[in-house]
């Protein structure tokens, strides 16, 4: 914010410029992104106290000016930071003073091989429409990693073999437990019988010059990350006819990948697509454009091999020269008003790691409803600091709590829904109607503490409402699953 030559600065983030736009209508507020794009939440809906859906649009920066004058569009990457001197040097060669600065500038895929031309990871919108032509000429592809976007890719890909490979002993390890992975597993297996839903926001791609100048960028100055219904605007096929065919291979990682050429020189036996009817070992007599021996021993050919196995904040481009404070994984330790550990430098999102004591049911994990959250909250807390005001603690912190979708099923996770950080005291109870729905509840000393909701279960708000309220349940036992009784009307 400026009275003068002072302004707040922003690195890639919509939700926190427009709240401050908001608050300080006559002070400039700026945002530096590397992206064209801004990523805008749109048809947001607040499904109870803490729970939220909405979407993620990409839209030009000029929505973000025309609707607050006061907001600046500075379409450059960060090349330095000088904290000491309050200001910040972009790639194009300016240099821009601030008083406040929020760094949001997300976080970035771990690839398992740099510089392989057959190992693509997805990130930005231009990487998943590279991702897109790729599949358009793929026979067979692996993919490796177990969270949210490979779970998003096994189910949305049609004609094209997959081969899955996770160090998991079950998939979606991230989001859920055994039997939620066997549930689930079976829907994957299945045959897609659903219509694909036509996608619900606008895709904005780079075009001449400025692709070209996309494409020479270094890979951290790449786009914001994608939003949660990424693909529904891409048509994730391949060349053959059927639906899918997915194998998977658990408790493995990647130990090698070789090029055409230098598997021959190998002499080692690639394995065939598995056909789950055939429990028998084939070899493959087909040859492909890359191979990947996996821990387990097996080697399979494919087309090129999707690397999904996490990110790691962003922090590179502002450490030089700058005495932050990092989190074990890498982020920038945030305090519980979003403030790094140097002066009038706040964080929000992936490139951060929250340092302060949390609600015993809530826990960071990079998503977008928690970015969302915490650029909202930094908003805030930075125009607190300005005004001289004190602030509390935002409620979304209060409790975990996310709403995503797969395999076509509303998925909902509360609290400590994986028990995480409870140890072995605590206890599971369970209802599953196979292809219907999967409820998991997480119980301490009869207290709710977590559940997983898949499935149209119509139980979040109750069971928000009871982690929440600390309510002793241990009267009610099994009943508190019990179909046949309205537990929504029984605690409203």
């Amino acid at each position: 914010m400026r009275n003068g030559k002072q302004r707040s600065r922003i690195q890639n983030e919509r939700v926190l410029p427009s709240k401050l736009a908001v608050n300080f209508p006559t002070e400039d507020i700026v945002l530096v992104t590397a992206s064209p794009v801004i990523k805008a939440v749109t048809n947001f809906k607040q499904v109870s106290k803490v729970l939220e859906e909405f979407d993620v649009e990409e839209q030009p920066s000029t929505v973000l000016e025309n609707r607050f004058p006061n907001i600046k569009v500075i379409e450059s990457g960060v090349k330095q930071l000088k904290s000491e001197e309050h200001c910040i040097f972009t790639e194009d060669g300016r240099q821009h003073a601030y008083r406040k600065l929020c760094l949001c500038a997300g976080a970035k895929p771990k690839l398992i091989c740099e510089g392989n031309p057959y190992v693509l990871g997805i990130r930005d919108t231009d990487s998943a429409q590279e991702f897109q032509k790729q599949l358009t000429k793929a026979k067979r592809i692996m993919i490796v990693g177990n969270g949210g976007i490979a779970l998003e890719l096994v189910y949305e890909i049609e004609g094209c073999e997959v081969i899955w490979a996770i160090k998991d002993k079950a998939i979606g390890n991230t989001f859920f437990d055994a039997g939620a992975a066997e549930f689930l597993t079976s829907k994957l297996m299945s045959e897609k019988s659903e219509a694909k839903i036509a996608p619900k926001r606008t895709i904005y791609t780079i075009e001449g010059a400025r692709k070209e100048n996309r494409s020479k960028a270094k890979a951290d100055n790449v786009g914001s990350a994608l939003g949660p219904d990424w693909h529904g605007g891409l048509d994730l096929k391949g060349p053959q006819e059927f639906s899918h065919s997915i194998h998977i291979e658990t408790r493995c990682e990647v130990k090698k990948i070789y090029l055409q050429e230098e598997f021959k020189i190998t002499k080692k036996k690639p394995l065939a697509f598995p056909k789950h009817q055939d429990k028998s070992v084939t070899l493959d007599k087909e040859m492909w454009p890359v191979y990947v021996e996996l821990t387990n021993g097996k080697i399979y050919g494919c087309d090129f091999l999707v690397s999904a196995t996490g990110v790691t904040p962003n922090v590179q481009p502002f450490l030089h020269g700058n005495n932050f404070d990092l989190g074990e994984d890498g982020g920038l330790k945030v305090d519980d008003q979003m403030r790094t550990s140097l002066p009038d430098i706040y964080a929000a999102g992936d490139i951060c790691t929250a340092c302060w004591q949390p609600s015993p049911v809530w826990q960071q994990m990079r998503l977008w409803t928690q970015a969302r959250q915490m650029g909202w909250y930094a908003a805030k807390c930075m125009a607190a600091a300005s005004l001289g005001h004190p602030i509390d603690m935002d409620f979304s912190f209060e409790l975990f709590a996310h709403v995503t979708k797969f395999f076509n099923y509303k998925v909902v996770l509360l609290g400590k829904y994986n028990a995480q950080g409870l140890g072995s005291d605590h206890e599971l109870m369970l209802r599953c109607t196979r292809g219907q729905e999967y409820i998991k509840v997480v119980m301490q000393n009869g207290r709710m503490m977590g559940a997983v909701l898949i499935g149209e279960t119509d139980l979040e708000e109750t069971f928000e409402n009871l982690i929440l309220n600390q309510m002793d349940l241990s009267s009610y036992g099994e009943d508190l699953l019990d179909p046949n009784i309205d537990i929504e009307d029984y605690f409203d």
